[in-house]
């Protein structure tokens, strides 16, 4: 490790490639001040678990789309997704993980993420899960299933399709008052929040392979 921080080329290679995993974690990390965030940029060339004891949102929505950027090759991707939208929503015990691998000089990296424990959950408002796979055990409050993606509601803070996403408006899609999922673990490629409050929040970086949330 010392030879490496002396030359200091590795570690500019080092801060390259792990440039995607910030990405990939920047609307956690970073609260922005609007109200449903247009997804009109790139995800990251790496899918990131979360793990959370539950999830608590209300007006949820859930619609297809794809999610499109670069591999960390840089070759153009794309991956469906679910997007789930709530208009706001506590999560307890969240951890976020993400693994960069073949670091030059040091192998795989894992970037992890912890929030919301001690009984200060994460708060999060027009928030939008573009996911990939998820097991939960969920109970929804008032459901429609079979909606059309364009007509869900758009207004004082419903969250319905994203602005610029790529959403057939015809397609399926499904709504609730209300969503609770327990024992919470997916894969997603994004996530995004007009407000994301991380309370006690802790983030380390490990070569450890037993450090990914699951």
């Amino acid at each position: 490790m010392s030879s490496q921080v002396r030359g200091g080329t590795r570690w500019k290679r080092f801060a390259l490639v792990m440039v995607p995993s910030v990405v990939a974690t920047a609307a956690v990390g970073v609260g922005l001040a609007q109200g449903a965030l247009a997804a009109s940029f790139s995800v990251s060339g790496q899918e990131f678990k979360v793990k959370a004891t539950e999830l608590e949102g209300w007006d949820f929505v859930q619609y297809g789309s794809v999610a499109s950027g670069k591999t960390l090759d840089g070759k153009p991707m794309h991956a469906p997704v679910a997007v789930s939208g709530f208009s706001k929503a506590y999560i307890t015990n969240m951890c976020q993980s993400v693994v960069t691998p073949k670091v030059p000089g040091i192998g795989n990296v894992t970037l992890r993420l912890e929030a919301g424990g001690g009984g200060k959950p994460v708060f999060a408002k027009s928030l939008y899960l573009d996911v990939s796979e998820l097991d939960a055990d969920a109970e929804f409050k008032n459901i429609d299933i079979g909606v059309a993606a364009g007509s869900l509601p758009k207004s004082e803070g419903k969250p319905g399709i994203q602005p610029n996403t790529q959403a057939n408006p015809n397609g399926f899609a499904q709504r609730a008052e209300k969503a609770k999922l327990k024992n919470v673990k997916q894969k997603a490629w994004a996530t995004t929040a007009g407000t994301f409050n991380l309370s006690g929040l802790k983030l380390r970086l490990s070569t450890d392979p037993d450090q990914e949330c699951y």
